[in-house]
């Protein structure tokens, strides 16, 4: 059971926390790079437990600042976007990407200060489509993720963004959970209604998998594990990365391409990102004859982005309208009523609380990877905080670059961990193909 103070330690992320402070030794996904425009809107930022401000000036470079203006603290996020800085309406100051000072035009230039004050500013890349953040303390920071999926070719990448209205950890940990997919998603698929080829036909036959966990450098992997044809084994692979990454099974083994990283907004928001390689092989979404299951689409609607701190990237089917729930649904074709993967995992992640009680909790052998997670994690923090060690990916995040979730087929003579190198060492890696050519 995690305790109620493990249980602070895990979703307690704003400044001057432990597991605050790990965050913050990581680059962290902050928006995607269709949100800012050159000389456009400025954009209201949470991140963290603090919020901030994130604008592309015309140059095409990005600045993340602190909402306050070091004047008076008035938000930035009314200011004006234009030549080269963002500009306070309240008395006309004006800074650069960097938090410089450019312009005092309320002072006679006798008392201009200008070189004197600077904005608070972090550390920003962009790449992929993704803008980036640093929001740590070194003067040097370490490099950015190595994830394949975040080195494809921008052509082949799609990266899209939804919120979750809940704490990071237990958002995160629908990733990891291995059987619920049997469940929440095809809990009302019947195996006669799949291809008879399509490997994901075992998990519907056998909803109750056996695991494997291993230790990683960069973090956690497990298999869930069912009987296949006579004489093989079908295994779904599973990663986490630190120190919020996971990678699911969504597709075949050998080219199942894809990281998502569950990006902490405050103690109880999250904005998800998630960046696959668009040539992977579809995941089970339509019956034989060729009609979509119910409920299982990957793709979802947002409602329309607003300027609020939690206005961005929020799902049509959300707590304040029930998911969308369609009883009728869920009595006739549909486990939850629930149409659409990610609302499904919402309404179960979210009606558990906004940060989830697990001195409530009764956990059972399928929750093993959930348990190490939650484990890496605070080992990692108090490592930090007691002894100053330094997290696993942040000084080699090239360590997870070869970490790949999805599925396989395999003789029940080999071991898990053997068909997976084999498997890799034989796949599509898209990331290295333009290196190679």
């Amino acid at each position: 059971m995690t305790t109620p103070s493990e249980n602070e330690l895990l979703t307690r992320i704003g400044p001057g926390t432990p597991m605050g402070a790990l965050l913050r030794q990581y680059w962290m996904p902050a928006c995607l790079s269709s949100e800012l425009i050159a000389d456009g809107d400025p954009v209201q930022l949470a991140l963290l437990g603090e919020k901030l401000i994130a604008f592309r000036a015309s140059s095409g470079k990005i600045g993340i600042l602190d909402h306050r203006c070091p004047h008076r603290c008035a938000s930035l996020f009314f200011g004006r976007n234009e030549e080269g800085g963002l500009r306070c309406v309240y008395h006309g100051w004006k800074f650069d990407t960097e938090g410089n000072c450019l312009d005092m035009p309320n002072l006679p230039p006798e008392q201009d200060l200008s070189g004197k004050v600077k904005a608070r500013a972090y550390p920003v890349a962009e790449r992929g489509g993704l803008v980036y953040v640093y929001m740590g303390e070194r003067e040097t920071v370490p490099p950015l993720p190595a994830f394949e999926a975040l080195l494809c070719p921008p052509d082949e990448t799609l990266v899209t963004c939804r919120q979750r209205e809940c704490n990071w950890v237990q958002a995160l940990e629908g990733d990891i959970d291995p059987s619920h997919f049997s469940f929440l998603h095809t809990g009302a698929v019947k195996v006669a209604d799949i291809d008879p080829n399509h490997l994901e036909r075992f998990q519907v036959m056998h909803r109750a998998p056996r695991y494997q966990v291993q230790q990683t450098d960069w973090g956690l992997m497990f298999a869930s594990y069912r009987p296949a044809d006579p004489g093989n084994t079908y295994y779904r692979y599973t990663q986490f990365a630190m120190p919020f990454w996971t990678m699911f099974p969504n597709g075949p083994l050998a080219d199942n391409v894809l990281a998502q990283a569950w990006v902490p907004m405050d103690d109880t928001h999250t904005m998800t990102f998630t960046a696959l390689w668009k040539k992977k092989t579809p995941p089970l979404e339509f019956a034989k004859d060729g009609t979509r299951i119910p409920g299982i689409d990957r793709l979802c609607d947002t409602l329309p982005n607003t300027a609020e701190w939690f206005g961005r990237w929020r799902l049509t089917a959300n707590q304040d309208n029930d998911y969308l729930i369609d009883r009728d649904a869920q009595r006739t074709n549909s486990f939850t009523g629930i149409y659409g993967v990610a609302p499904q995992d919402g309404a179960v992640t979210e009606s558990m609380g906004e940060i989830s009680d697990r001195t409530l909790e009764h956990l059972v052998p399928s929750d093993r990877m959930i348990v190490l997670t939650r484990r890496r994690l605070l080992a990692a923090a108090l490592a930090l905080r007691d002894h100053g060690t330094v997290p696993p990916l942040v000084d080699d995040p090239e360590a997870g670059g070869t970490a790949r979730a999805g599925d396989a087929v395999c003789p029940d003579s080999q071991s898990w961990l053997d068909i997976y190198e084999a498997t890799l060492g034989e796949a599509i890696h898209p990331a290295l193909r333009d290196a190679a050519e």
